[in-house]
């Protein structure tokens, strides 16, 4: 009888153990949901945030979970969250650098933990897909436009700001650029301001200052929407809303093709990839193939579009 209850108890505790393993074999099986965790710069930049908002919805619409989180250009911040997703255990990171030399150990990190990364705008080491913008030729871009301006409607001589943002190296090229390109096309024009906008409230601020010490200014020229943005709020506030007024920049965020369509100062604003449910499908593509295996290439670079006047509605009802 004893060896009996032996033999029952040992038989119920394997059918127990095995029926629990069943169990949790099953949901790991099923669980091929892919996980993103993808860390920006900045998410008071309407481009940032848009383009997270439209990320998340791609990968929700394929079954995937995404979370998305700013690092406020604080590379120490950017590390921890880098190493907080590798902990959570995401299948993809998507990486828009701080500072790409401080961020390489946390990314060679995450690789060697089977996280597959993917760089947003820079040529990082430790990457698996580096999406990227030749920003010094995309700078240029801006600065011929704002040239072409120059030479229409002031004869190739006003006054000209540049809101840049040289904290990041990506954006002192395309900073860079505008310079080059407004100086190469526009030579007698006068560059009477170069000074850091990276979101509206920068814009605002500096353009205002600009404007208190030189209110001839006609052109600015931006490195992005954030201080396109605030540079149009300002030019409004100040009386400057004129034809002969422009704003050139990067990003066409949806304020930016408001103010192309109301015919305010922004007259003319890059558009990279194309809408943000464009760059959502692009991003998400990349990621599915990562986290299934399948091969991308290395490096891939981005189209870049001007948006004006005649070409806004495209864009404006596509994707904002």
């Amino acid at each position: 009888m004893k060896n009996k209850l032996i033999g029952l108890l040992v038989l119920v505790a394997t059918f127990a153990f095995t029926g629990c393993s069943g169990n949790k074999d099953n949901t790991d099986a099923g669980n091929d949901q892919i996980k993103i965790g993808m860390t920006v710069q900045d998410l008071s930049n309407p481009t940032w945030s848009g383009y997270c908002k439209a990320i998340q919805t791609k990968a929700e619409a394929n079954g995937a979970k995404m979370s998305y989180v700013a690092c406020e250009s604080n590379v120490s911040k950017q590390i921890m969250q880098i190493e907080n997703f590798v902990a959570r255990g995401v299948d993809v990171i998507i990486v828009h650098p701080a500072d790409p030399a401080g961020i390489e150990n946390a990314c060679k990190e995450a690789m060697s933990r089977g996280v597959k990364i993917l760089a947003w705008d820079d040529d990082i080491e430790n990457a698996d897909v580096r999406w990227l913008i030749d920003n010094y030729d995309l700078g240029y871009q801006v600065g011929k436009e704002a040239s072409n301006f120059i030479n229409s409607k002031h004869g190739g001589t006003t006054e000209v700001a540049i809101l840049n943002y040289p904290q990041l190296p990506v954006l002192l090229a395309r900073g860079n650029g505008i310079r080059d390109s407004i100086t190469k096309y526009a030579p007698n024009a006068k560059i009477i301001a170069e000074t850091s906008a990276i979101n509206p409230d920068e814009g605002i601020t500096k353009m205002e200052t600009i404007f208190q010490s030189n209110p001839d200014v006609k052109v600015v020229a931006c490195i992005g929407g954030g201080g396109s943005i605030g540079a149009n709020e300002a030019a409004k506030a100040a009386g400057k809303n004129a034809p002969d007024f422009g704003v050139f920049a990067v990003d066409a965020t949806k304020p930016e093709l408001d103010a192309i369509k109301n015919g305010e100062a922004v007259k003319m604003s890059m558009i990279v990839t194309g809408t943000d449910e464009d760059v959502a499908t692009q991003v998400y593509g990349f990621v599915e193939k990562l986290a299934t295996g399948v091969e991308v290439p290395a490096r891939v670079y981005r189209n870049v579009i001007p948006v004006t006047a005649e070409n806004v509605d495209k864009y404006y009802t596509a994707n904002r």
